[in-house]
């Protein structure tokens, strides 16, 4: 069965594999006893640690091992703002990163501190001008990912750590997703990454701090890894982790790289062509070589996924219908684009050409059969009229409609709404009544897509109008 989802986890590299094994043999002591198994233990923590600053570029007393990526984030934010707060309170990041930052920066938030958020473009990039006008004299750190999970887009790193460097102020790397495919540039002060994005085992974090950055753990103290990571160090996992990093700084992962590409390249190519009516999403060009991420008008997303797993693909998604939220990804919401039938594909080492031959094949099938059990006709705009607008709707004039799809979760508003809109004239408006936050951001995308007019949003009794003016 093809799994292409290893933006969430990797498959267990061949290298972590036999690290784990022998290591469990080896490393189950305690790595700061004086005894000959601790001592065995700390040769082997030391090794890997050495190991993974190499493959990071970093110097090993920099580098601490952290129960996850996650861990690693909130450690590194908290103990920067910790440092520097008389330096100020103010935490910049960019609108796409990823939730564990968010997260962070919301319980920062909540302590009385103040964060700032850049937005990105349509194709999920920041702008290093921008991050550099949101550094204000109390800014106290920058957090700007790598590349991002979700649509693969890759940031101006280097770039943002330069001017950062001139602001005097430590920019946090989230590099999770492009460390397995090599060293991060630039002058970064703090990195957190997650062994299981690269093959190795979960539970493994790596927190860099490069020396001359302030920095103050946070939590009662504890004298393992340098005090910045609580907790005995789960020494198989790491060997493991280490291992299968530095493995991946071999020749073969440029060549993979490289194949992988190619395969990402054929899907942005080939599933516009076969499939009506989709959005490709993320920088075509500053990108991850493994990842793709693509929308399909008038589909539920859950279902598409339900469907593609049952055709024997693991794949992920971004849309609100697959999450129990119903609020679409914070990621497709900041770069303004469609959310409905979100489809993320991110090919794993050693995915073979014939497994994404087949996926194209089999995809717009399964795609026109959730549009049939929609209701989706094949010429949208020929359906039928629109309902009957609810009590306390706002008044339709001559040559306008309102649509109630109140209640009705996504993609129902955006069906809804293609199937009248040819009933009004050119300059007619259609207005749809939606409680679904998936339509505040589905509609204006939609219209983008179809050469539409997105008049606005205005508020209803329940829920928003949206209004969308027939351009076509």
């Amino acid at each position: 069965m093809p799994y292409f989802d290893a933006a969430s986890a990797a498959p267990l590299h061949p290298v972590a594999r036999e690290a784990l094994l022998a290591s469990l043999d080896e490393g189950w002591a305690d790595p700061a006893r004086l005894y000959r198994e601790g001592r065995r233990a700390r040769l082997l923590l030391d090794a890997a640690r050495e190991a993974a600053a190499e493959a990071v570029g970093c110097r090993p007393d920099e580098l601490v091992f952290t129960p996850s990526g996650t861990h690693a984030v909130h450690s590194g934010v908290s103990g920067v703002l910790a440092a520097r707060r008389r330096a100020g309170r103010r935490l910049v990041h960019s609108a796409v990163e990823h939730s564990s930052v968010l997260h962070a920066a919301e319980v920062h938030e909540a302590a009385g501190g103040t964060r700032a958020e850049v937005a990105v473009n349509g194709a999920g990039r920041v702008a290093a001008g921008d991050v550099a006008a949101a550094l204000t004299g109390d800014t106290a750190l920058v957090a700007v990912q790598s590349a991002n999970h979700e649509v693969g887009t890759e940031q101006p790193v280097e770039e943002v750590a330069g001017l950062c460097q001139e602001a005097g102020v430590p920019l946090l790397v989230d590099a999770a997703q492009s460390l397995p495919w090599g060293q991060v540039p630039g002058a970064w002060s703090v990195l957190a990454a997650s062994a299981h994005k690269w093959g190795g085992p979960p539970g493994v974090g790596l927190l860099v701090v490069r020396k001359g950055t302030r920095f103050a753990p946070q939590g009662p103290a504890d004298e393992r890894e340098s005090g910045r990571s609580a907790g005995f160090e789960n020494l198989p996992a790491i060997v493991a982790a280490a291992a299968s990093l530095r493995a991946l700084r071999g020749p073969e992962t440029s060549a993979e790289a490289s194949r992988l590409r190619a395969l990402v390249d054929r899907i942005r190519a080939r599933v516009p062509e076969l499939v009506p009516d989709v959005e490709v999403v993320g920088d075509p060009v500053h990108r991850l070589p493994h990842l793709v991420t693509f929308s399909c008008l008038y589909v539920d997303g859950e279902t598409l996924l339900g469907e593609l797993d049952r055709a024997g693909f693991s794949v992920s998604s971004g849309s609100s219908c697959t999450s129990s939220t119903l609020i679409p990804s914070h990621v497709l919401r900041a770069m303004g684009v469609l959310s409905e039938g979100n489809v993320r594909v991110s090919l794993p080492y050693g995915t073979a050409e014939a497994e994404v031959e087949r996926f194209l094949e089999v995809l717009p099938g399964l795609v026109r059969s959730v549009r049939e059990r929609l209701g989706v006709p094949a010429r949208p705009v020929e359906a039928a009229p629109a309902a009957a607008a609810p009590q306390g709707a706002p008044a339709a004039g001559p040559g306008d409609l309102v649509v109630d799809a109140l209640g009705k979760r996504c993609p129902i508003p955006v069906i809804e709404l293609a199937k009248v809109i040819g009933r009004v004239p050119v300059g007619g408006t259609v207005t749809v009544l939606s409680d679904d936050e998936a339509a505040r951001q589905d509609i204006p995308a939609w219209c983008t897509m179809r050469e539409q007019e997105y008049v606005g949003e205005r508020a209803a009794e329940r829920g928003a109008a949206y209004v969308v003016r027939r351009r076509v």
